[in-house]
């Protein structure tokens, strides 16, 4: 069965994109991967506006890529903060290959506003597609692609 042929309708990129992918929802992971766990202080960097704000965090809390966390300043009532879940923190890749990606292609003459380094050896950080031996970084012609066992021919 070709591409063509196959339906998309269980498609993993598709409903992928259902969760994640809206600007607004991107951005408030990219804050959340950048420590920034308090609804204000995401309402004021991202710029959205409260409605907008809260249905995209609930959405990702109801995903499971949010969870909500108590705190309380003193002398305010109880609030939640938004912390990633192990689940959120698994799209931490797809975060910096668009980072990557943006930096190569539509980036600003004064570079990047991010300098993202191994803290062990200081190198760049960067986004490849390897194969599950760990050989070297493959390109889209370096690939076999098939059916899957969730493939299913087109109406």
């Amino acid at each position: 069965m070709k591409w063509l042929e196959m339906s998309t309708e269980n498609c993993t990129v598709q409903r992928t994109l259902d969760l994640v992918g809206e600007k607004w929802t991107l951005l408030i992971l990219r804050d959340a991967f950048n420590g920034v766990r308090r609804f204000d202080d995401l309402r004021r960097h991202v710029g959205l506006s409260e409605a907008v704000l809260a249905d995209r965090l609930r959405k990702l809390v109801a995903a499971g890529i949010l969870k909500t966390v108590p705190y309380q300043e003193e002398g305010s009532r109880t609030r939640q903060e938004y912390r990633l879940t192990g689940k959120g923190r698994d799209l931490w890749p797809v975060i910096v290959a668009l980072r990557q990606w943006g930096e190569t292609y539509v980036g600003s003459p004064e570079g990047p506003i991010l300098d993202i380094r191994h803290s062990d050896c200081g190198s760049a950080v960067r986004v490849v597609v390897e194969c599950a031996e760990e050989h070297a970084a493959l390109s889209p012609r370096e690939v076999t692609v098939r059916p899957g066992p969730g493939a299913r021919p087109r109406d």
